[in-house]
């Protein structure tokens, strides 16, 4: 009988006792590949002996020193790090816990920007549908996920939402790729006329979007026109990349291969490879100005932001990354996780598209490849799916709703960045003997 309460609470999970790279072990021994980098955050794999080293050698000098009172030498080397690899005009750093806190962070960050500068009616978010941005409320109210919100409905914020850059789906057949994104992008524009245009304080999206419906990548052009908006109506650009940042998308943040830049950009998973709890939101120069030389203080803050043994294993984490050529290894490695996904999974007829950036791909499932129809609800095809792979010892990260919430089903892989060829194969193998199971009982086959 355990006292712990555990994400389900009919199940209990295998309990895991080593890492070893690619791999966790449980306690009877078995061994399972994590094909998702647990929630795409394991970047390096597990058990880095350099990131294990830097949190051992920071504990032994200063564990926890509040932020309130004092800074250290990780959190500044950190946030100088970060700015290292960020594209002006993003010049500042606020460190936090994770993911959710990031997010929230720079939604009230936007509200103080517009306050600092008498802008006192900029308080709207506007974001898009089937995303996901935390569980905290505000992170929940501008995500999409609907499974997520639909018990917690009656306490979120109203915010504006516009459709996602989906092509699988949302593409019609007479437009090119980039037709539809600007169709798409130009949603944000009505929106902002509908809420009122001097009302809106920020857009977020996901630069790739994530868990909700899996490593869905913009279409050339989408975000180009999105920046442009924003830029026309005086609207925050916040880009979410939480799961697609840090090297994780073949380039350090995953905008740089839109050719924009965003007023604020979120951070966190691949931040420490998971060895400890970090986050962090990068902003512009105005942004930070604005906060200091108005009332020069952020109205916000967390107990554990900074910690001093977190940004060291960051640290660890961001050089590692650097001397080895990280994020070029995943450009290039994932391609070939890209090759060899399509080479063999697409040939199943429950395969419906393969699509991500790097090592940051998803395969979606559907009951007709040509109507794109997805399987019925109450089949749980990702659940199963998850089930099936677990017990052949292969590690994915499974989703339902994937279309609009209740309908479509997919699974994210994320795999660490130090995979080799021999690592993609086994992940692929053990992926095709899961689906060819899965298929056996399937309706149409």
């Amino acid at each position: 009988m355990t006292s712990l309460i555990h994400r389900s609470l009919i199940t209990a999970p295998p309990l895991a006792v080593r890492g070893e790279g690619i791999h966790i072990f449980d306690a009877s021994g078995k061994r399972y590949t994590d094909a998702s980098g647990g929630a795409a955050v394991s970047c390096l794999g597990h058990q880095n002996d350099h990131v294990i080293k830097s949190i051992k050698e920071q504990a032994d000098k200063l564990a926890y020193a509040h932020t309130g009172f004092f800074t250290s030498d990780p959190a500044e080397n950190l946030a100088n790090e970060i700015i290292k690899n960020a594209p002006k005009p993003l010049e500042k750093v606020y460190l936090v816990s994770g993911g959710s806190e990031a997010v929230e962070s720079a939604l009230k960050m936007a509200r103080q920007f517009h306050w600092e500068r008498g802008d006192l009616k900029r308080h709207k978010i506007i974001a898009r549908r089937q995303s996901y941005h935390g569980n905290t409320l505000g992170a929940l109210a501008v995500g999409g996920n609907e499974w997520r919100r639909e018990k917690f409905e009656p306490m979120l914020m109203d915010v504006g939402k516009i459709s996602p850059c989906y092509e699988y789906r949302f593409k019609s057949t007479d437009e090119t790729p980039e037709e539809y994104g600007l169709r798409s992008a130009n949603e944000l524009e009505e929106k902002i006329i509908e809420l009122g245009e001097h009302t809106v304080s920020a857009f977020i999206a996901e630069t790739v979007v994530g868990a909700t419906s899996g490593a869905v990548p913009p279409t050339p052009g989408y975000f180009k026109r999105i920046r442009e908006i924003c830029d026309r109506y005086g609207v925050l650009l916040i880009l979410d990349e939480v799961m697609c940042g840090v090297g994780r998308t073949g380039s350090w943040f995953s905008f740089e291969q839109d050719n924009i830049v965003p007023d604020m950009v979120t951070i966190a998973k691949g931040l420490a490879a998971g060895y400890q709890p970090i986050g962090a939101l990068v902003v512009t120069k105005t942004i930070y100005d604005a906060l200091k030389n108005g009332s020069g203080f952020f109205q916000h803050g967390y107990t554990f932001m900074g910690h001093s043994i977190a940004c060291a294993a960051a640290l660890a984490t961001l050089d590692v990354i650097e001397r080895e050529g990280l994020v070029d290894q995943a450009k290039t490695k994932g391609l070939e996780f890209s090759k060899k996904l399509k080479g063999s999974i697409s040939q199943y007829q429950c395969v419906g598209d393969i699509r991500g950036r790097g090592l940051f791909q998803a395969i979606e499932f559907v009951k007709d490849k040509e109507k794109k129809l997805p399987f019925p609800e109450n089949l749980k095809l990702a659940a199963e799916l998850k089930k099936k792979a677990f017990e052949k010892g292969l590690i994915c990260y499974p989703m339902s709703g994937t279309i609009d919430g209740r309908s479509g089903d997919h699974i994210l892989l994320a795999p660490p960045y130090i995979l080799n060829s021999e690592n993609i194969d086994e992940i692929v193998n053990l992926l095709s003997r899961t689906i060819e199971d899965i298929e056996k009982n399937l309706s149409f086959i």
